[in-house]
């Protein structure tokens, strides 16, 4: 039988919640046969991000990947639905008060949108969706339709 512990607050861990989440595709490019990637090379991609952060003294996200399917639909030009689905990695967490307490909030956005398109990148996506707290935006490499 083991001691039971005790568990106290730590000082400075309370305050604002402020989750994130980056969806990544896992299949690069729109067709349906292009290559699938493995959640394990968002991990890594992720990771390196952060190393390479935290050697340059600099605060880095930590979270939780996860390989899920997104799913949508869509109207045709000939009135019927078309539908798809396809594989997604979400890397999801919270920017921890007692670690990142003292960084504003565009500074915890600027460092998503960075890890983001290094996720992009890695894993030959156009778009990435990216949520913080109660936002929610789009990072594209598509030409600019303007």
């Amino acid at each position: 039988m083991s001691d039971a512990k005790s568990y106290r607050l730590v000082p400075g861990s309370c305050g604002p919640r402020r989750d994130f989440r980056i969806t990544i595709g896992l299949r690069e490019g729109w067709d349906p046969e292009g290559r699938v990637y493995d959640v394990s090379e968002a991990v890594r991609t992720a990771r390196r991000w952060m190393r390479r952060r935290v050697e340059e003294g600099k605060p880095a996200l930590s979270g939780m990947a996860a390989r899920a399917e997104v799913t949508y639909a869509w109207p045709k030009a000939d009135g019927t639905v078309g539908s798809d689905r396809e594989p997604v990695a979400i890397f999801s967490g919270q920017a921890v008060h007692a670690y990142l307490g003292h960084l504003p909030d565009d500074e915890i956005e600027a460092m998503l949108n960075e890890l983001a398109v290094e996720l992009g990148q890695a894993l030959g996506q156009e778009r990435i969706y990216v949520a913080f707290c109660d936002r929610t935006w789009i990072l594209s490499c598509e030409p600019d339709p303007s």
